[in-house]
């Protein structure tokens, strides 16, 4: 007999469920799925899960990186994709948000309503579940602060001493019982302490009064330009000279209260692929809210300081205006990849990197010995607004940084995953040589972002530097965090690789 929300691989469902995930390296086999449609089966599930000894977790948007989802000791897994609602909530005076809706409908969903947003990633499938647990930041960020900034209160299905499940509402008072729940859930990641079932977004300042003010809103028009750089033509010196141009303006221009607060861009930086065309080295993308005073020239302006002394071949893209709808739907369909097997390691950086650390880039880059369908290092913008907050305001430690750094690799046959994990494993540790292999927290570096989970951090043989994974995330955040899941997840019932115990 099928069950309306338990699904068990002998049900139809079972397949479209287990491969709903982005990283097809790690598929799910729990025994069972539960397509939860409310918090009360989602306290129903873990409740069972506990009352059976079984592992337990969650998926939202299934864009975890890592295989913690699909570990064999999570024998239910959680699919929060039905909890998918946005609605006014006049008691709370805040918007309430399901775990399970995609960033892009958020988006619309908030602009077409009220004329709001938050700023968080550009995705059309990535979910506000893991993604605000995690922290979450996107084009609007230097002007907004981090996604979680936003966030008021958070519903989370947690599971006590006594092995009772329940939800509980914590928010950010600092009078609220459950504060330091809250608290940790703005920046600890996925998977930890709970299973979220409802964000409520509110800015701080915001009256709750009216929906409409309740969060910001997003600039009205948005430009756009680019500059490609060809891979012939690309020398070595050019390509330091881009690397060093583009984290320099970005340690000039990333205070809070800068007139390129507006201002977000990336520096794509691509792998050579093993085929007769050469390609591309880098693209430098821009957007620059279109509504401020002289928006047209400071976008100009960044864009030739951002490349100055660059002496290689380039294509302009012409500067497009389109209002904010269109502008992150434009980001997402650039930024969004097709499902892969894939592996990410990320780093906040706190100045622009050396030129050893460009010429590392440059020749690891031009080696097409790998099997990659693609892969990249993605330098983009952050400071400004975020780093107008506290380290300890959030669970979101890094609040000095100027960009933060993605490398991504995706290949396609799992017969490759030797040669590339190690091709991407061989890049970060070369660029971080002079740190044990690692972004450790000092003068040029600040750890990296939980969002992208790397467990190689916890790995001896890739982190030589004395600097314990955890702190690369956290930092001094981390005793705080430790004390909530001691408080919040008393049984260790949710966790994974790199949980917070």
């Amino acid at each position: 007999m099928v069950q309306r929300n338990r699904v068990t691989p002998d049900d139809p469902r079972y397949a479209e469920l287990a491969g709903r995930g982005d990283n097809t390296r790690f598929t799910p086999a729990p025994d069972e799925f539960v397509a939860a449609a409310d918090t009360a089966e989602v306290v129903a599930a873990v409740q069972d899960a506990v009352d059976r000894g079984v592992g337990v977790t969650a998926r939202s948007g299934g864009h975890c990186y890592e295989d913690f989802v699909s570990d064999p000791r999570q024998r239910v897994v959680v699919d929060l994709a039905a909890l998918d609602t946005v609605e006014w909530d006049a008691g709370r005076g805040a918007v309430a948000v399901g775990p399970g809706v995609r960033l892009l409908d958020l988006y619309a969903e908030l602009h077409r309503r009220w004329g709001t947003t938050l700023p968080g990633g550009a995705s059309a499938t990535v979910a506000v579940g893991g993604h605000l647990a995690g922290g979450g930041y996107g084009p609007l960020s230097r002007a907004l602060g981090t996604a979680v900034d936003h966030v008021h209160a958070v519903e989370v299905v947690t599971v006590d001493a006594g092995g009772r499940a329940a939800a509980v509402v914590a928010t950010r008072d600092p009078a609220d019982p459950a504060h330091e729940l809250w608290w940790a859930l703005t920046g600890i990641g996925g998977g930890n302490l709970g299973i979220i079932t409802r964000y409520w977004l509110r800015s701080p300042g915001a009256d709750g009064s009216a929906p409409e003010t309740a969060l910001p809103a997003p600039p009205g028009t948005v430009l756009s330009t680019s500059r490609l750089f060809p891979r012939e033509g690309m020398t070595r010196e050019a390509f330091r000279a881009l690397v060093g141009a583009h984290g320099r303006w970005h340690e000039r221009n990333s205070a809070p209260g800068s007139p390129y607060a507006g201002l977000f861009g990336g520096l794509v930086l691509f792998a050579k692929q093993p085929q007769d065309d050469p390609g591309l080295s880098a693209i430098l993308f821009l957007t620059l809210d279109g509504d401020g005073p002289g928006a047209a020239e400071l976008l100009a302006g960044a864009l030739a300081d951002m490349t100055g002394g660059v002496d290689a071949p380039s294509i302009d893209t012409p500067v497009t205006a389109e209002p904010w709808p269109a502008a992150v739907r434009t980001l997402a369909g650039a930024q969004d990849g097709a499902p892969g097997r894939h592996k990410i390691k990320s780093a906040y950086l706190r100045a622009a990197y050396t030129d050893e650390q460009a010429d590392t880039l440059y020749d690891r880059l031009a080696d097409d010995d790998h099997p990659h369908r693609g892969a990249s290092v993605s330098l983009q913008s952050t400071g400004c607004a975020v780093n107008a907050v506290a380290p300890d305001a959030t669970a979101v430690a890094q609040r000095d940084s100027v960009l933060r750094a993605l490398y991504l690799a995706t290949w396609d046959a799992e017969a490759d995953d030797a040669a590339a994990l190690a091709w991407v494993r061989g890049l970060y540790h070369a660029v971080y040589a002079g740190t044990g292999g690692v972004p450790a927290p000092g003068a040029r570096d600040d750890g990296c972002h939980i969002n992208f989970p790397d467990p190689d951090l916890a790995d001896p043989r890739w982190n030589t530097s004395g600097v314990p994974w955890q702190h690369l995330y956290f930092k001094d955040n981390l005793p705080r965090l430790h004390a909530a899941a001691k408080t919040w997840d008393p049984l260790g019932v949710f966790g994974h690789a790199l949980s917070v115990r």
